[in-house]
């Protein structure tokens, strides 16, 4: 896993998290964890236009160190099975939250077809290559009914200029287009831009997890690699060559709620 172009952020960064938030204190875990997945304001508007409920089987795809899907438990009540590839992540989201997360490839998911009443990837399709694998296997494990909801980090101009190493952005146009080919009916969207920023407490907590790691981690190359992954990807929402996109959708179907 290491040789993915992403594993310094995605794996070893995620465990230096985990590290800093147990210095720091439990109150810090959120914050870090969910940076990168969107504001709250944001998640919780994609969990209510999904219909998240109390009880329901919310399979979270790429779900990183388990920030978002520990949000929505929270929120919503759901029940979260968290899959990623990294080794890393999965043990971090135990360490912070106390989540079992699988190790597993989004494109061949590591549960069964229908056995979810929801699904989301949050940041995870720019990062692939083979989107329509991905997307056709969070269709796959949501029963007919289910809502799947998606934050891609999509291109709005032609050409990007020195884009993160390990990145593949499609338009919001071909997004559309993908998901329709993998047969969900896209119901709602929106842009992460348009929801208001954490607030200001959140945004210190995540800050201090970052000092942290910079603090005890900064010297080195794996460090190094990640915050110029980091930066890049800053600049290109800071100036719009790239935008988040909320999008959700339903499987055509009504065996949300069955027994399976």
């Amino acid at each position: 896993m290491s040789e993915e172009p992403q594993a310094e952020e995605f794996d070893t960064v995620a465990s230096w998290t985990a590290d800093a938030v147990e210095e720091l204190g439990q109150d810090h875990a959120l914050p870090a964890a969910c940076r990168g997945s969107g504001s709250p304001a944001a998640l919780r508007w994609l969990a209510d236009r999904m219909g998240l409920a109390p009880g329901m089987r919310l399979l979270d795809s790429g779900a990183g160190v388990g920030g978002p899907a520990r949000l929505v438990q929270e929120t919503h009540g759901v029940q979260p099975t968290l899959v990623d590839p990294m080794e890393g992540a999965c043990r971090a989201a135990e360490r912070l939250f106390g989540f079992r997360a699988l190790v597993g490839d989004g494109a061949a998911l590591p549960v069964g077809s229908g056995e979810h009443d929801a699904g989301w990837s949050l940041g995870v399709l720019c990062t692939v290559e083979d989107k329509a694998a991905q997307v056709a296997e969070l269709r796959r494990v949501v029963a007919g009914g289910g809502a799947v909801g998606l934050l891609v980090f999509v291109r709005t101009v032609e050409e990007l200029t020195d884009p993160p190493e390990g990145n593949h952005f499609v338009t919001a146009d071909a997004l559309d287009g993908l998901l329709r080919g993998a047969g969900l009916d896209v119901v709602d969207r929106a842009w992460l831009g348009d929801f208001d920023d954490p607030p200001q407490d959140w945004q210190d907590a995540a800050d201090a997890v970052d000092d942290v790691v910079r603090r005890e981690h900064g010297d080195s190359d794996s460090f190094q690699e990640a915050q110029r992954n980091q930066d890049r990807m800053i600049r290109l929402l800071r100036d719009g060559s790239v935008a988040g996109r909320l999008v959700v959708c339903r499987v055509p179907g009504d065996d949300v709620g069955r027994d399976t």
